[in-house]
C-alpha cells in the first residue's frame, strides 16, 4: 500500500481493502459475498446462469436486478472476456415483480 501523506487516522492505514471487498454483499436478496463469487469463477463456473444454479444468485424477489452487473463485470475482471461478450444469463418473466391480481382473471369471455 502507499505511504498517505495525509492527516488521515494511522488506524486508516492498517485497513484491509481486499478483505474488506470480499466482505461486500453482491446479493443482498440470497445474501452472497463478492468472496463466494471470486471462489467460484476461476472453478469454471463463468457464466451469470452457471452461478446462478451454484449460488442461488438472482434468484431472490429482485431476479437479479440489484446483482446481475455488479457479477458480470467480476466475470470480466476475472476471465479477461468483455462483459458484452458474457452471457448475461436467463430471464424470465414477469421482469419486474407484479401483483398476482394482474395476471389472474377478472372474468370475462374466457370463464
Amino acid at each position: 500500500m502507499s505511504e498517505c501523506n495525509c492527516s488521515c487516522d494511522e488506524n486508516f492505514k492498517e485497513l484491509d481493502f481486499e478483505k474488506m471487498e470480499d466482505d461486500i454483499i453482491v446479493c443482498r436478496c440470497e445474501e452472497i459475498t463478492m468472496k463466494e463469487i471470486r471462489e467460484w469463477i476461476p472453478k469454471g463456473y463463468d457464466t451469470f446462469d452457471e452461478l446462478k444454479r451454484l449460488l442461488r444468485v438472482g434468484m431472490g424477489p429482485c431476479q437479479g436486478r440489484g446483482c446481475r452487473d455488479i457479477i458480470l463485470r467480476e466475470i470480466s475482471k476475472m476471465t479477461g472476456v468483455p462483459v458484452c461478450d458474457i452471457p448475461s444469463g436467463t430471464i424470465r418473466p414477469p421482469v419486474k415483480p407484479i401483483k398476482s391480481s394482474l395476471t389472474a382473471s377478472k372474468g370475462g369471455e374466457y370463464e
